[in-house]
């Protein structure tokens, strides 16, 4: 569990930053539009970016690819779950009509409608992880290049 701590750490408070960019949204009524959901993907980003950079500090000469992989994707994931879980309070209690409203055509032809929002906000989130962390650690990945003597 020490080993995960400094990612569920960043991604608790990416899903802080997540959840407060919704609600921001929502006093501003713009969270319906879609179109604003792309900035979620900017936040998870910096969350993974700066999770797989502190780690690398921390672990110093003992990083590897693998060790930053999986801090990137625990960042994510816990980013991802946490986020779906509030969204899916917020759309059945807190604004019951939020749904219908996101989307009138979908929401009257679709039996299980809210189950298709959640499982959609699930899956974006956990593919932009993935994404994400793979091109962060090509950024971050130990260089196997040898240094050549200077002389």
């Amino acid at each position: 569990m020490k080993y995960y701590a400094l990612p569920i750490r960043f991604g608790i408070a990416t899903s802080g930053c997540l959840i407060a960019y919704f609600l921001i949204l929502s006093l501003l009524g713009f969270h319906t539009t879609i179109f604003y959901s792309l900035f979620n993907g900017i936040i998870t980003g910096f969350g993974i970016y700066e999770a797989i950079k502190y780690f690398k500090i921390k672990k110093s000469v003992s990083f590897t690819y693998s060790n930053g992989f999986i801090a990137g994707l625990v960042t994510g994931s816990v980013a991802t779950l946490i986020f779906t879980i509030f969204f899916a309070l917020y759309s059945t209690e807190l604004n019951p009509g939020f749904l219908e409203e996101l989307s009138t055509q979908w929401a009257h032809e679709y039996a299980n409608f809210e189950a298709i929002v959640f499982l959609v906000v699930a899956i974006m989130g956990f593919s932009t992880t993935l994404v994400l962390t793979l091109s962060f650690m090509q950024l971050f990945k130990p260089s196997n290049n040898l240094r050549q003597k200077e002389g």
